[in-house]
């Protein structure tokens, strides 16, 4: 079986491609646009499976939410009708939906409604929170504890969230490129459910820092996403992430059933798991955006 995986060079996508003999990994990195489909029927040819990873959770330039998310997805599966493609995995968002006011979330919805309508045998796998080496959970509260003395959590009223260890999420997605799961929608959720604060003062910890703590409105969240948006390459928190904090990240919404219990994610929110994805240093000059533009400025 020949599987092509779109955003292979990801967070998810290369950690799936790490587990696959011979995979097509596409990607940006690799010279393909992913709103290209003729040269995505080109890369898709002679693939039997699909696994359609690209994403982003937060708009730079012309990748914006609908570009990749929604046109993206019209241009994945065009092609993959084009190239004799027998099935397409969707990684979607635990909680995309319809009519929310997030862009995220929308367009997240929008690309699982694109596949169900493809007329290709298809799984489309609504993930909550995934962690694991370079993410944006662990590493982006690691570095940021290490930076500042002091972390935000959401809200006075704690939400909870399942975190999904990256080796979990891609037993789920094997199992699903093998058509092992028999339904067309399931949620992925973590097998420890705790609150979000919870989950930040492990990472603290284990990264060997114990910050003040002060809950913070929603939109003092919201306004600082956006500010680190527009200054950092990376932001601290994205404007989506923001959203995912204040609803929590626990529960599908709309409802999808989990996956078999066989498949479902077992591996436990750990220490020894935790510091596997703790990254090195701390945020600093390198990650604002006007360093990254004076360098780009300089590079001959």
């Amino acid at each position: 079986m020949r599987v092509a995986i779109t955003g292979g060079t990801g967070f998810v996508g290369r950690h799936l491609a790490e587990r696959l003999e011979n995979p097509v990994v596409i990607s940006r990195r690799n010279g393909v646009e992913i709103t290209d489909v003729d040269a995505l029927a080109a890369a898709f040819e002679g693939c039997d499976v699909v696994a359609h990873c690209a994403g982003i959770n937060r708009e730079i330039g012309s990748q914006t939410f609908r570009r990749v998310h929604i046109d993206g997805t019209k241009a994945v599966v065009e092609a993959a009708q084009r190239a004799g493609v027998k099935r397409i995995v969707l990684i979607s968002f635990l909680r995309a939906r319809p009519n929310c006011g997030s862009g995220y979330h929308e367009s997240k919805w929008e690309a699982e409604e694109i596949v169900r309508g493809a007329g290709i045998p298809h799984t489309i796998l609504k993930f909550g929170m995934i962690y694991g080496p370079g993410d944006h959970m662990v590493n982006h509260v690691a570095r940021a504890v290490r930076t500042v003395p002091l972390f935000w959590t959401v809200g006075y009223r704690e939400r909870t969230a399942r975190p999904v260890p990256i080796d979990d999420a891609v037993d789920v997605l094997l199992a699903a490129v093998e058509g092992r799961i028999p339904e067309p929608t399931i949620a992925v959720m973590g097998a420890d459910e705790m609150t979000l604060g919870e989950s930040i003062r492990r990472i603290a910890r284990v990264a060997g820092r114990r910050p003040a703590y002060f809950p913070m409105p929603p939109w003092t969240i919201r306004v600082l996403a956006q500010l680190t948006e527009w200054t950092m390459v990376v932001p601290l928190v994205a404007k989506a992430q923001a959203r995912m904090l204040a609803e929590g990240v626990s529960e599908p919404a709309p409802y999808a059933p989990e996956a078999p219990v066989d498949i479902r994610p077992s591996r436990q929110f750990t220490d020894d798991r935790i510091r596997a994805a703790l990254p090195d240093g701390r945020f600093g000059w390198d990650d604002l955006r006007i360093a990254h533009r004076v360098s780009t400025r300089r590079t001959p």
